[in-house]
């Protein structure tokens, strides 16, 4: 009886899950492919050269996770003052970043408000042509 009751509301819980997760799927789903990209951090930016010459020192290695153990390695042998080119490089992108989202959530807004307008518009020209007609049938049932 007790195993019944439980797979019971294992089921219930799976089925909350499966609806959390449909949820997600349509929320990334919906995603505007105008938005901006987030831009890299500092470690990114490096791993963005080191790559380059990663790949040139070691032409015959084809291991992401490899490329990327050696870049982590790197990054933390790197002083504070070698690492500044790159933040600096990174808060520059984060600034230009910044710049765009701030011009993209004004087109939303624009584009919103616009939106609402020839809604209302469509509304009160669809309601004035039922009105204009002037053949009203009255039901006498």
């Amino acid at each position: 009886m007790k195993g019944a009751k439980s797979k019971a509301k294992a089921d219930t819980k799976l089925g909350v899950r499966k609806k959390a997760t449909e949820s997600k799927k349509a929320k990334n789903a919906a995603k505007d492919p105008n938005k901006p990209k987030r831009p890299p951090s500092a470690f990114f930016v490096f791993m963005e050269e080191f790559r380059k010459t990663y790949k040139e020192k070691h032409p015959n290695n084809k291991s992401v996770a490899v490329v990327g153990k050696a870049g982590g390695d790197k990054w933390k042998q790197l002083s504070d003052e070698e690492k500044a080119p790159y933040q600096a490089k990174a808060e520059k992108r984060k600034a230009e970043y910044q710049k765009n989202m701030d011009a993209y959530n004004k087109k939303l807004a624009a584009g919103d408000a616009d939106d609402e307008e020839s809604d209302k518009s469509k509304s009160e020209v669809h309601d004035d042509d039922e009105d204009d007609d002037g053949s009203e049938e009255e039901d006498d049932d």
